[in-house]
């Protein structure tokens, strides 16, 4: 067995066993019948803010390509962008998606700038939910709103705001030097600045990487709310985005487990139970993977493109006797 599929084999076991010790711990049935028992309705409506999500980070996406050489229309950006959520939501890692759009984006200015692309506007959309999360923590610690969150929570997050804070510091440091890392770092920094945050972007980028993040914690507040849990601003706002970083730790399929697991432990801190939080998670998860289907025509169709492509390709090797090599 291969390196990658033996991580993904590890990833996979990875979420069964979390599950499963979720299952057990936190009664399961009780909250997979809240699951079964969801208001479709309320589900709808999470799936359309799904939808919507991933229809602005498309067009967040193909404004940060045009920035690095890249253009594409909006039709393109977003049929690429369904096929690379299907294919993160179905294999383990959570990227592989990603990184074949980069690759399919990479003729017009190169892999790199493709990947950069990427790499982009994905850090674009977890910035604004760090900025969001802690931007509610700061109103909530000022006007001692209710329910109060515990002291361990709100330390939490100011402990991460300023890991954020030495961590772009250091890379801005690092790459004032003259070595060949420091110059790659400083390309990517300089790249960034010009893609995110130059002045004539910056306030297209805040605009798109806020919808999709009030979008996507709107998404899980719906579902809680499907499950018959209603979340307080303050839960949907703070709450909610520590669930959803736990789906950053590339140890599971798709943050299957860490993020049942990570609403379990903190749906107690607004009052509801543990068991609640679980089936709220779970019925996110469904939703997003339910939102994600309309790619399934877009690879269906690349795949017969790829086919014809092949058979094309197979009969001009076929007659002559040095092919040249044809373009992906």
């Amino acid at each position: 067995m291969t390196r990658p599929r033996f991580m993904q084999a590890l990833r996979l076991v990875v979420t069964l066993s979390i599950l499963f010790l979720l299952w057990q711990s936190f009664d399961g049935a009780t909250a997979m019948s809240l699951v079964v028992s969801a208001d479709p309705l309320w589900l709808l409506a999470a799936c359309a803010a799904l939808t919507g999500q991933t229809v602005l980070s498309a067009l967040r996406w193909r404004l940060t390509a045009q920035h690095l050489g890249q253009s594409f229309p909006v039709g393109h950006a977003v049929r690429e962008y369904y096929l690379s959520l299907l294919v993160n939501q179905s294999l383990p890692g959570g990227v592989v998606g990603d990184a074949s759009r980069a690759v399919r984006a990479r003729h017009e200015a190169g892999l790199k700038r493709s990947g950069q692309a990427v790499v982009f506007e994905r850090l674009a959309g977890q910035l604004m939910l760090y900025l969001v999360t802690i931007a509610a923590v700061t109103y909530v610690w000022i006007t001692a709103v209710e329910p109060a969150l515990p002291g361990w929570v709100l330390r939490m997050i100011a402990l991460a705001a300023l890991g954020m804070l030495v961590a772009a510091i250091s890379l801005w440091w690092m790459g004032r030097g003259e070595n060949a890392s420091s110059r790659q770092l400083g390309d990517w920094t300089a790249a960034f600045a010009s893609a995110v945050l130059a002045p004539d972007v910056l306030p297209r980028q805040v605009m798109l990487s806020l919808g999709t993040t009030l979008l996507n914690l709107l998404a899980f507040a719906l579902c809680a709310q499907a499950a018959g849990t209603t979340l307080p601003l303050t839960g949907v706002m703070i709450i909610v985005p520590l669930i959803l970083f736990t789906m950053l730790i590339p140890i599971s399929v798709s943050g299957w487990g860490l993020r049942e697991g990570a609403a379990a432990a903190l749906f107690p801190v607004i009052g509801a139970t543990a068991t609640e939080g679980f089936a709220a998670s779970v019925a996110f998860g469904v939703m997003f993977l339910v939102s994600t289907l309309p790619g399934v025509p877009f690879l269906l169709m690349r795949s017969t493109s790829d086919l014809a492509s092949t058979g094309s390709d197979s009969g001009q090797i076929a007659g002559r006797d040095h092919p040249e090599e044809s373009p992906s």
